[in-house]
């Protein structure tokens, strides 16, 4: 059973999931967290930790696991600046200080998957593996590409389903097309009704703030994800209609990381929600896999 949860940090307030919790806070903090293995799932630009549903519930008996809704996203706050990777890795630190963890297994998607980059890098302590799904823009972009951002925020999925939509069957219309929802499960549909929200003005259009894109996508391109050797264990899952499909796009990879697994998976960008099956056995496969 998956249960929320809020932390008050200096500057916002960072909501997140959590699945195998039995007992109160004590126990979350005490003997739950030294007993089982820490797996911390982070999701990518513009979704929030319901996308992890089916993963939490498949290895929900064995980890204890945590998913931050990333600050922006979400129940998590949505300040109007704030969004440098910096800033979203000192807000997961602090997570997990208040968890008290040590370390964890960490997954990330897309945005996530270059910030678990950088973060790895930083603090690799933080690590026990690395499981990087389908990662975007890991090396560092022209600035010339900035000039591409209006037509990237009409033309990605992941910003065509902010809205505004003047109603929320209009919203609901719009999300069945895009191809993160294709199948419409019922997974996909709790996916969508969770990070979907009614404007003051009465319109409807994603939780994911305005604010948050832009800054997201300032940093991403500003910064490079992979600047030197990591020396994590890591998973990198590929799935089949996703960002990466060529070696070109997989030598950075396979250059700076150095215990390097690359699993090729169905599905596309989002393979958890459109091939949840696969994609939870995959990650669970490579888990196992880790020593304890």
């Amino acid at each position: 059973m998956q249960v929320r949860r809020n932390l008050d940090l200096e500057d916002i307030r960072l909501s997140w999931l959590e699945w195998n919790i039995s007992g109160g806070e004590g126990e979350k903090l005490g003997t739950a967290s030294r007993e089982r293995e820490r797996l911390l799932l982070l999701h990518g630009l513009g979704d929030h930790a319901l996308v992890w549903s089916s993963l939490g519930e498949y290895l929900g008996g064995k980890y204890h696991i945590v998913a931050p809704d990333l600050r922006g996203h979400g129940e998590s706050s949505k300040p109007e600046q704030g969004y440098t990777f910096g800033e979203t890795i000192a807000d997961l630190e602090a997570l997990m200080n208040h968890l008290g963890w040590q370390d964890a297994h960490i997954l990330g998607h897309s945005w996530a998957a270059k910030l678990i980059a950088i973060w790895a890098q930083q603090q690799p302590q933080r690590f026990r593996s690395a499981i990087l799904v389908d990662p975007i823009f890991i090396m560092k972009m022209p600035s010339i590409v900035k000039l591409s951002f209006p037509i990237l925020y009409r033309t990605l999925e992941t910003c065509k389903g902010m809205g505004p939509f003047p109603s929320y069957e209009a919203a609901k219309s719009e999300a069945s097309k895009l191809g993160k929802y294709a199948g419409w499960s019922e997974l996909q549909q709790t996916v969508f009704q969770g990070g979907i929200e009614e404007k003051p003005n009465g319109s409807w259009g994603s939780k994911f703030s305005v604010a948050a894109r832009n800054g997201i996508f300032e940093e991403v391109t500003r910064v490079a994800g992979l600047t030197k050797p990591i020396h994590i264990r890591t998973l990198f899952i590929q799935p089949e209609k996703g960002v990466n499909r060529t070696e070109l796009q997989l030598k950075p990879y396979k250059s700076y990381l150095t215990d390097l697994t690359v699993k090729g998976v169905p599905g596309n960008h989002w393979p958890f929600l459109v091939e949840p099956d696969i994609f939870n056995r995959s990650v669970a496969a490579f888990l196992a896999a880790q020593p304890g």
